[in-house]
């Protein structure tokens, strides 16, 4: 009973249900994230690496021949067992144009170098493969020290087109009120990381769960604003 409640909470970080209001204080970016996953997934085909893959939260969805994960290499990786590759934040340990597609989620805030990593990207595509990749837009500093940058839509459109990829498709994911309601849970996560994990609990189930509710509401009540977002999914093919 232990181990399928495990999964099941496990599953409502990633894909979360109506249900998941109550466990998942980011469950509004994560529900924008795993529906923009499922709308793209058809897009990517045949061998498929996964840069940081972390978890491979969204394996699933992607009917591809080979699914292939690279992680940073450090203890929290390793000791995770998840990814089949491990590099040093360099070069990837690929040939060239060994891959038919790309994704890369919620990674690039994290690169300190970005031209040099899209660079690398590009070099283990194979030509007119596809690149799929989210980046958060709004949002608060995490994974600390390791948070590097924020991208508006105009400056990761021209780092992907100055590294050899063309843009066919640009998505913003959360351009309503709930964007809000989404940043006040995550504030209150942040500032209620030293209570007992009881009371956490409690207060993700009741409090949290609520604002996440109210800020559904408010989405349809307000009129949207593309210029305030949580993230972007884009999908980019590399020149031939």
């Amino acid at each position: 009973m232990r181990k399928k409640l495990g999964l099941y909470l496990n599953r409502q970080n990633f894909f979360p249900t109506f249900l998941g209001f109550f466990f998942n204080p980011f469950w509004i970016a994560r529900r924008g994230l795993a529906s923009a996953m499922k709308d793209f997934s058809a897009e990517l085909h045949g061998k498929l690496l996964d840069v940081g893959c972390g978890s491979k939260p969204y394996e699933s969805l992607f009917n591809v021949s080979s699914y292939i994960g690279l992680d940073i290499e450090n203890e929290g990786t390793i000791k995770r067992g998840v990814a089949d590759y491990f590099y040093d934040g360099g070069q990837f340990p690929f040939g060239h144009s060994e891959f038919d597609s790309v994704l890369c989620n919620q990674v690039l805030e994290h690169v300190f170098n970005p031209d040099d990593f899209i660079g690398e990207i590009n070099r283990v595509l194979k030509p007119a493969g596809k690149l799929l990749l989210t980046v958060p837009f709004v949002w608060d500093e995490h994974e600390q020290p390791y948070d590097y940058a924020r991208y508006s839509s105009f400056g990761l459109r021209s780092l992907l087109e100055k590294n050899g990829f063309i843009v066919l498709d640009h998505r913003k994911l959360g351009t309503d009120m709930s964007t809000l309601f989404q940043l006040t849970n995550a504030y209150l996560y942040k500032v209620t990381l030293t209570w007992p994990k009881l009371l956490r609990n409690l207060n993700t189930m009741t409090t949290m769960a609520f604002i996440s509710m109210a800020g559904v509401l408010c989405a349809k009540l307000f009129p949207e604003n593309s210029d305030l977002f949580l993230d972007h999914i884009i999908l980019v093919q590399k020149q031939q």
